[in-house]
């Protein structure tokens, strides 16, 4: 497979923004017109909305015309082989549950992605990325080795390394057993610190973290639609990404995020080792 030298990560990042307003938009649109749910997946509670698949197709059209030799990677069931070297990781609305009852933390997740068995569980990283939060027009987007942004300023991680003063944003699955399995890793951590944010979105939630506006961030379970692109928002502020242990890249056994000095700490408590 040939890999794409000649668009910049820039380029990419630019492109992923523009897609990613366009299809903000829609979805406003359809959620103004009513939500459809239109199958579940994992659980009952796990839905997929009609929007979610218009938004999905909205944005794989846009790519295919810009980039017709690229991969894509869609978690509404896309899946298109590229010659490229570059596949698109995308997520047409990350947090559907608050779509579909109006709360406005959902986000449209778009990212480039390139192969790198080392750097998370799916053997992909992010190279150029754009995270858009339609309901607070919030456009978060970084490229590799140009620093990230909200709305074109520059974003850093929180500089609190005090775990105990730390507000720690995670997330739950949809399925009884991985809730539960949730539920023991969070009784670990809540008495450790501030406090515990549970958002909805863990796309938005990175992107938090990489505005400081969370100190850090875990979660077990995560599917690389979820964090391919704010992985990469969150890097790019300062952040250092860890998975379950050295030797298990982040991903979908569990993930950590925040500054260096804090998220290995972090992992120790949650995994019960401090």
């Amino acid at each position: 497979m040939s890999t794409d030298t000649h668009t910049s990560p820039q380029q990419l990042a630019a492109l992923a923004q523009t897609i990613a307003r366009t299809a903000g938009a829609r979805i406003l649109e359809l959620r103004a017109a009513g939500v459809t749910v239109a199958a579940t997946k994992s659980s009952i509670v796990d839905m997929v909305t009609e929007a979610d698949r218009a938004c999905e197709q909205l944005i794989v059209e846009a790519l295919r015309e810009a980039r017709p030799d690229d991969g894509i990677l869609g978690e509404e069931g896309t899946g298109i082989e590229g010659t490229s070297g570059i596949t698109w990781v995308l997520d047409p609305i990350d947090g559907t549950t608050n779509y579909l009852y109006d709360l406005p933390a959902y986000a449209v997740s778009i990212a480039a992605t390139v192969e790198d068995p080392t750097a998370f569980a799916d053997g992909r990283r992010g190279i150029a990325a754009a995270v858009y939060s339609p309901r607070s027009d919030e456009m978060f987007d970084a490229w590799q080795g140009g620093g990230a942004r909200r709305n074109g300023e520059p974003i850093r991680i929180s500089g609190n390394l005090d775990l105990a003063t730390s507000l720690i944003g995670t997330g739950f699955g949809y399925t009884v057993e991985r809730k539960l399995e949730q539920l023991e890793l969070l009784q670990r951590v809540l008495p450790r610190v501030r406090d515990i944010r549970r958002i909805g979105s863990a796309a938005y939630d990175l992107c938090m973290t990489a505005a400081g506006r969370l100190d850090a961030f875990y979660e077990k379970g995560l599917q690389p639609w979820d964090y391919a692109g704010a992985a990469l928002i969150a890097v790019e502020a300062g952040a250092e990404i860890v998975g379950l242990d050295e030797a298990t890249p982040p991903g979908e056994p569990l993930m950590f995020v925040g500054h260096p000095e804090i998220v290995r700490t972090l992992r120790d408590v949650v995994l019960g080792r401090e």
